[in-house]
């Protein structure tokens, strides 16, 4: 039997923070492990308890975005996942670059929640579709071109990127490719750090722009 995912959740709207941890709790292979109202206490959790995931927001005392990189420092395998109301390129990008794992609006429900705790604990990143479109989008495309981008990829860099966009996930890819899956878990972050994206959906997104520029 595996393992349950530990999740701490870190939100200072009780009515909120209580709904989360219940729904979690209720679908199997979680486990609350802790609860916080704070970026103070997100600090204290991470250190002593050391949760697979925690959920944390934005607006919250001591500020979410500004507990991201004290928590790293203290615990630097802690992942992040920011859960929060604010669609703000500027906050996204924040996160993202003070190195939290996942970006996630608080409208989602809890299955959908669940599978993104899931795949952020499995080593993976995740941001919330149309987030990661806004954020593409307002990047300038004279800032780097997004052909000579993926043609600084190995073959089996692109190979790879290429079956992501087609929508593999990297359990299919590596069967496909006959490789470990943790191979292509290498791959893939070897390739977000070529592009300069944070997660699956952006690289996949410079591919089909790559092969539009391509097609031109």
């Amino acid at each position: 039997m595996t393992a349950a995912i530990r999740v701490a959740v870190i939100d200072d709207h009780p009515l909120f923070r209580e709904g989360v941890t219940r729904s979690l709790s209720e679908i199997d292979g979680f486990e609350i492990v802790a609860e916080g109202s704070s970026a103070e206490d997100a600090l204290r959790i991470a250190e002593q308890l050391n949760p697979h995931i925690m959920l944390m927001d934005i607006s919250m005392p001591g500020g979410g975005l500004n507990a991201i990189p004290l928590i790293l420092a203290k615990a630097p395998l802690q992942k992040i996942v920011m859960l929060t109301v604010s669609e703000a390129s500027d906050d996204v990008t924040a996160a993202l670059g003070h190195g939290a794992k996942g970006y996630v609006l608080k409208g989602i429900g809890s299955r959908a929640l669940a599978d993104v705790i899931r795949t952020v604990a499995s080593g993976e990143s995740y941001v919330t579709p149309t987030l990661s479109a806004k954020l593409l989008s307002s990047r300038s495309h004279a800032s780097a071109n997004q052909f000579e981008l993926v043609a600084s990829l190995t073959s089996r860099e692109q190979e790879v990127l290429q079956l992501v966009a087609s929508g593999m996930s990297n359990k299919l890819i590596a069967r496909k490719l006959d490789l470990q899956e943790k191979t292509v878990k290498h791959h893939m972050t070897q390739i977000m750090t070529k592009l300069g994206v944070t997660n699956r959906t952006e690289a996949a997104m410079v591919w089909r722009d790559a092969i539009d520029q391509r097609g031109q």
